[in-house]
């Protein structure tokens, strides 16, 4: 039989992950990681997955990992905005620290994969692991596109199939406590959403001033429309903020802080047909053509578009061929061969 730790929030979601690989025989265990500064064993989330733990008769482990959480996932995402750059948390989460070091400790201490609660799955495809999207409306995919054959070949994804009404009526119906517990929607680590506040107490120094130094709004064409308060309360696709004073709807189109200006534009100039990135990582190790076709999806909701990639290392260039809106320097873009993920890049620079 083998033993699974499940990545445990205290949410539906891992509970019901819990709940189901237990029904399908595996000899399951709950794990729950302390990432947060403030993060403590007697907070609401490790009580939370205790309680659910209790009631399926299965261990709990409480794994401080708040140091690696810093120095892998906040310290990061701090520079990026300072880079003036959208990062995306969860996925360095996804790579670092729930499939890098909890799989790390899972392994250690005897246990065949960890289990979590994403909606997506893997298939096996020869000798390699796919990783596959999940045909639920909450598909997950988007934001597993780093993680490697190790990390996919010592992992499963109960919920694959499932939507969240029925899974919510499972978990009712098991009487585990969590049931009616609603989503988390916000950065686990800044849960009132103000990120500019949440970099400010990180930073007590001169590194944060440019970010927050006021400046020029200018249009395509170099012409100052507007002030701005500061780089870091803005991103790429933004309308709401910019305050008033525009002939028309205006958006952010470019984030220039070697000049400290953003470039507005209207929404028809949102729309890019050529996307650069950086860091890309191809999952499966027989996809060697330096150029393909696939599906591209530019942020977590957004449809997939069809594509021409082209890599070079851990360099891609993308062609789309219907220009999309709104690619942000900062955010992912991932690769998709029907319901497989190819891999993906961070956004470096939109055309």
């Amino acid at each position: 039989m083998k033993k699974i730790l499940v990545g445990m929030s205290g949410g539906v979601d891992s509970s019901a992950a819990a709940l189901l690989l237990k029904e399908q025989g595996y000899d399951v265990a709950g794990a729950t990681l302390l990432l947060c500064p403030d993060a403590s064993a007697e907070g609401r989330e490790p009580a939370d997955a205790r309680r659910v733990c209790e009631h399926l008769g299965i261990e709990h482990h409480v794994i401080d990992m708040r140091d690696r959480f810093r120095e892998t996932v906040i310290q990061p995402f701090c520079e990026e905005y300072l880079r003036a750059r959208t990062p995306n948390p969860c996925i360095e989460c996804n790579r670092h620290i729930k499939f890098g070091a909890m799989l790390d400790w899972a392994l250690k201490h005897g246990f065949d994969a960890i289990a979590t609660g994403h909606y997506v799955t893997t298939r096996q495809m020869g000798e390699s692991t796919a990783l596959i999207r999940s045909p639920s409306r909450k598909d997950q995919s988007y934001v597993l596109w780093q993680l490697d054959q190790h990390q996919l070949s010592h992992a499963l994804f109960p919920l694959c199939d499932m939507e969240k009404a029925d899974i919510r009526a499972m978990v009712e119906e098991a009487q585990l406590p969590v049931f009616a517990k609603k989503d988390s929607q916000d950065i686990c680590f800044i849960p009132d959403g103000d990120y500019a506040a949440f970099i400010q107490s990180e930073y007590h120094n001169e590194t944060i001033k440019p970010s927050l130094t006021p400046g020029d709004f200018i249009d395509r064409s170099g012409n100052v429309i507007g002030r701005h308060s500061g780089l870091m309360h803005y991103t790429v696709g933004q309308r709401k903020g910019l305050g008033g004073g525009f002939a028309q709807p205006m958006f952010v189109l470019e984030l220039l802080p070697e000049s400290n200006r953003i470039v507005l534009g209207t929404n028809d100039q949102c729309f890019v047909s050529r996307v650069e990135c950086s860091q890309v990582n191809i999952i499966q190790p027989e996809i060697t053509p330096n150029s393909f076709t696939c599906g591209v999806k530019l942020r977590y909701s957004a449809p997939v578009a069809a594509a021409k990639v082209t890599v070079e290392g851990e360099r891609a260039v993308i062609e789309l061929e219907t220009p999309q809106r709104a690619a942000t320097p900062g955010q992912s873009a991932v690769f998709y061969d029907g319901d497989r993920v190819i891999g993906g890049g961070i956004i470096h620079r939109a055309l």
